[in-house]
C-alpha cells in the first residue's frame, strides 16, 4: 500500500490463524468475481496485480506478478498461494521496463496512495501498447466515513473524476459497472466500529474462552460471509449508480498520455 501507513483491517488477517478467513470476506469475493469476469474475454501474456496484499484477485495462473509494498503480505501470499511471481514494490515507482505487461489489475489500491496520478503514469509506462488496466475503487466522496479512515484511504472517487484521471494518464475507458452497493458501506462502517472496540479492549483482561468457542467463531465468520454475498450482490444490482459504494472500470492504453501528470 503506501509508505506511510498500512491497512489496519488487512493487518488483522495477517496472523497465521486468520489468513484463510480474509479470502471468505464477501466484498473481496464479489470484487474478485467482477474483475475475473471482466478478464474473461481478454487475451493476455503477462499480468501485473498491484497491491495484491494477502488476497489476490487473479489466481490459477503462472503468468502473473503479484506486488505489494508490504514485505510481510508478500511473504504470506507466497507461502499460501505459491503460483506466479512475487515482488515488493511501490505502485508509484514500479521497477519494470516499459511495456512489460499486457494487463494490470489494480483493485482497491489507488485510494491508498498519496499520489494516485503518479501511479497511473507508472501503470501506463509498464503497460504494452493497447494493453488494459482493470481497477476497482471506492465510489462517492459523500461516503467517506470511519471505515475509510480506519484503512487509511486518502480519498473516495466520483465516477467522472476517475474517468478523467484515466483519460489524462493515457487510457481510454471501455467498460464501467457497479460492484457493491450502499449495503457494503453500511456493513463496513458497522464492522469497523466493532473492530475499534476490540482494539480498545486489547490491553484489558484476556479472554478465557476455549479453543472450541474460537472454532465456532471461525465457522460462523466463514458462513456469514458466504451467505451475505447474495444480499450484497443483489443490493449492487438494484440500487442506482449514484449509490454504488464500489465500482469497476476497464480501460485501454492509448498511444500517449493526454498531458504530463505530476
Amino acid at each position: 500500500m503506501t509508505k506511510s501507513a498500512g491497512n489496519r483491517f488487512q493487518a488483522f488477517f495477517e496472523e497465521d490463524k486468520y489468513v484463510s478467513l480474509k479470502n471468505y470476506l464477501y466484498n473481496y469475493r464479489l470484487r474478485k468475481r467482477a474483475v475475473q469476469k471482466s478478464m474473461q474475454p481478454e487475451r493476455w501474456n503477462l499480468i501485473l496485480e498491484l497491491g495484491s496484499g494477502i488476497s489476490p484477485i487473479m489466481t490459477g495462473t503462472e503468468g502473473i506478478v503479484y506486488s505489494d509494498l508490504s514485505f510481510s503480505a508478500i511473504q504470506v501470499l507466497k507461502h499460501c498461494h505459491c503460483r506466479g511471481h512475487y515482488l515488493v514494490a511501490d505502485a508509484m515507482y514500479l521497477p519494470f521496463k516499459p511495456g512489460a505487461f499486457s494487463h494490470v489489475i489494480c483493485s482497491e489500491v489507488l485510494e491508498h496512495l498519496e499520489n494516485d496520478r503518479k501511479a497511473l503514469t507508472e501503470i501506463f509506462r509498464a503497460t504494452k501498447p493497447h494493453g488494459k488496466i482493470i481497477l476497482t475503487f471506492p465510489h462517492r466522496k459523500m461516503f467517506y466515513t470511519n471505515d475509510d479512515r480506519y484503512v487509511h484511504h486518502y480519498r473516495r472517487y466520483e465516477t467522472e473524476e476517475m474517468l478523467a484521471e484515466l483519460k489524462e494518464a493515457g487510457f481510454k475507458p471501455i467498460e464501467e459497472k457497479k460492484v457493491l452497493g450502499p449495503l457494503e458501506k453500511l456493513t463496513m462502517s458497522l464492522l469497523v466500529l466493532i473492530l475499534s472496540g476490540m482494539e480498545r479492549r486489547k490491553h484489558g483482561k484476556q479472554s478465557t474462552q476455549s479453543g472450541s468457542i474460537q472454532g465456532w467463531l471461525v465457522w460462523l465468520f466463514k458462513w456469514v460471509n458466504v451467505l451475505y454475498m447474495g444480499p450484497a450482490w443483489l443490493d449492487a444490482r438494484l440500487m442506482p449508480d449514484f449509490l454504488s459504494a464500489v465500482k469497476l472500470i476497464k480501460a485501454q492504453k492509448q498511444q500517449k498520455p493526454f498531458q504530463p501528470l505530476i
